[in-house]
């Protein structure tokens, strides 16, 4: 049987659609050509409504799905167990993963059980004159890219950070997917770690806004977050944070920005007191344009801005949102 691409998702997103499908799907097809192989998308789980849809549009040559009970929640032990089973049934030269949390846990772990090689913090992923796989990844925090060639497996689990890649649908029409329900046997696998409960986030994700303000160290007690908040709302954005206000309990962690937190490709990103560490701009570093606010004329920040303003963002900050409220 022929190796293919596979696309590897599971969960609920925008629309409906497991997050970053389309941007995997996208980089899938980029492989799946180079290679001259089928690229298939594997879905765990219940069928998103619109994936034949999206699948047709990204060039899908195999929709397929694993549904068992034991995936209807997350369960690692499981979900390694269903991708060991689908990999032997369909062979796989490259699986793609998004890094999401549940991603980071799983595609070590599974390339470990295929004898595979893994490479996590994956941007992007091509194919050398001789064949082999090279794949670029994130690396010291973001500052820089590194090239992984792949030699001696015949196989790669790469782990792709969100927003690496800008979705492109396939030009033109093609053929319809074929629709595949995958059978693998779970009953064995008991989870060795159980969730006692798990966190629970609502309303829009930081990593869709168009528009992001962030906060920072230059904020100087918990209350002046308010003032980012208030801009973000202004503009019809939404607000973030830097990893030290995360840690210090000011905001929660589902606003963090950085290499352990949100990766983001916003069209705008107003960075408030944030020196331009570069975990942090691992974040939003993606951003379509980038305005920095902050005391030190030397700060960091200012390298990967478009715009910046020297000053105190807390004197700063409320001209701004008296500025976006007069529009």
């Amino acid at each position: 049987m022929t190796s293919s691409v596979v696309v590897c998702t599971w969960g609920e997103g925008r629309d409906g659609v497991p997050g970053e499908s389309e941007e995997m799907l996208t980089l899938g097809r980029k492989v799946s050509d180079s290679l001259e192989v089928d690229l298939n998308w594997l879905v765990l789980g219940p069928l998103p409504d619109r994936a034949v849809e999206v699948a047709g549009s990204y060039g899908v040559a195999s929709l397929d799905r694993v549904a068992d009970t034991k995936l209807a929640d997350f369960e690692p032990d499981a979900l390694v167990e269903a991708l060991a089973q689908y990999c032997a049934q369909q062979p796989t030269r490259v699986l793609l993963f998004g890094q999401s949390f549940d991603g980071r846990l799983i595609a070590p772990r599974l390339a470990g059980r295929l004898g595979a090689g893994v490479v996590m913090n994956g941007v992007d992923v091509d194919v050398g004159e001789d064949g082999r796989l090279q794949i670029t990844a994130s690396a010291y925090g973001g500052d820089t890219r590194v090239v992984y060639e792949l030699c001696g497996v015949e196989s790669c689990v790469v782990s792709v950070l969100a927003n690496a890649v800008s979705p492109e649908p396939r030009a033109g029409e093609g053929p319809d997917p074929t629709l595949r329900d995958i059978q693998v046997d779970l009953g064995g696998v008991e989870e060795r770690i159980r969730t006692i409960e798990a966190a629970r986030t609502e309303g829009p994700r930081l990593e869709d806004a168009e528009i992001i303000v962030s906060g920072g160290r230059g904020l100087s007690a918990p209350a002046d977050f308010e003032l980012v908040e208030q801009l973000a709302k202004a503009l019809g954005g939404m607000a973030g944070a830097s990893r030290p206000l995360v840690d210090d309990g000011w905001v929660d962690s589902s606003r963090q920005v950085g290499l352990t937190g949100k990766i983001t490709r916003p069209a705008l990103y107003l960075a408030a007191g944030i020196s331009g560490a570069s975990q942090h701009m691992a974040g939003c570093s993606a951003a379509k344009t980038i305005v920095a606010i902050n005391r030190d004329p030397d700060a960091a920040i200012f390298r990967y801005a478009r715009y910046g303003i020297v000053g105190d963002c807390l004197e700063i900050l409320p001209e701004l949102i008296r500025a976006a409220k007069a529009r």
